[in-house]
């Protein structure tokens, strides 16, 4: 149930950076709600489509759209406010981002993937539906030019992995520490500024 709750927290984080990316790129409304549902669901939708687990969780739970719209909606109602209250928007995004990193490690390792794997969809998890979001708008993926983001996730998915190696037991705590340090990472990233070096 806590799981589920990060899950739906951070499609609805995810949601509303979609819409906003939405607005300030000229979208109409259908637009904005496209590039909600994008960002909120998509990550973890290419997740289950990679594993062979069809049709994917967000298509089967409609919670899911219902949160990405109305994130998109709230945008649209109240986005001067929503902006306002961005550092707000960005702990919510980085609770999304570890959460999205468990589910993603989780869901692979209940497929019997092997680690690369494990690491792998769990970050294609957490910033997939980023990633699809800013092609979409036009520009070059936000996680592959600036700040620590997909780097978080990507230690966070190590971690997972790399628990597993050392005990099958204490699952809950793989899962809690895995959430604890990708959060961790992405807010400290946030606070200091962190950037990786560019090329």
């Amino acid at each position: 149930m806590i799981l589920l709750s990060l899950d739906l927290l951070g499609t609805f984080a995810f949601a509303i950076t979609g819409a906003v990316k939405a607005s300030q790129r000229g979208l109409d409304w259908f637009g904005a709600i496209a590039l909600a549902c994008c960002t909120g669901v998509c990550g973890g939708a290419m997740r289950d489509t990679l594993l062979g687990n069809t049709p994917p969780l967000a298509l089967q739970k409609p919670i899911y759209i219902i949160f990405c719209i109305s994130a998109a909606i709230l945008v649209i109602i109240a986005q001067k406010t929503i902006i306002s209250r961005w550092r707000f928007v960005m702990v919510a995004d980085a609770i999304g981002l570890g959460a999205f990193t468990a589910i993603g490690a989780m869901h692979a390792e209940n497929a019997n993937a092997g680690g690369l794997a494990i690491v792998c969809l769990a970050v294609l998890t957490a910033v997939g539906g980023g990633m699809l979001r800013d092609i979409l708008a036009g520009e070059i993926p936000q996680v592959l030019r600036s700040e620590i983001y997909a780097t978080a996730a990507l230690i966070g998915g190590l971690f997972f992995w790399i628990f597993g190696l050392c005990t099958s037991e204490y699952h809950g705590a793989k899962v809690v520490g895995t959430i604890a340090i990708t959060i961790i990472l992405r807010l400290y990233a946030m606070y200091a500024k962190l950037k990786l070096p560019k090329m």
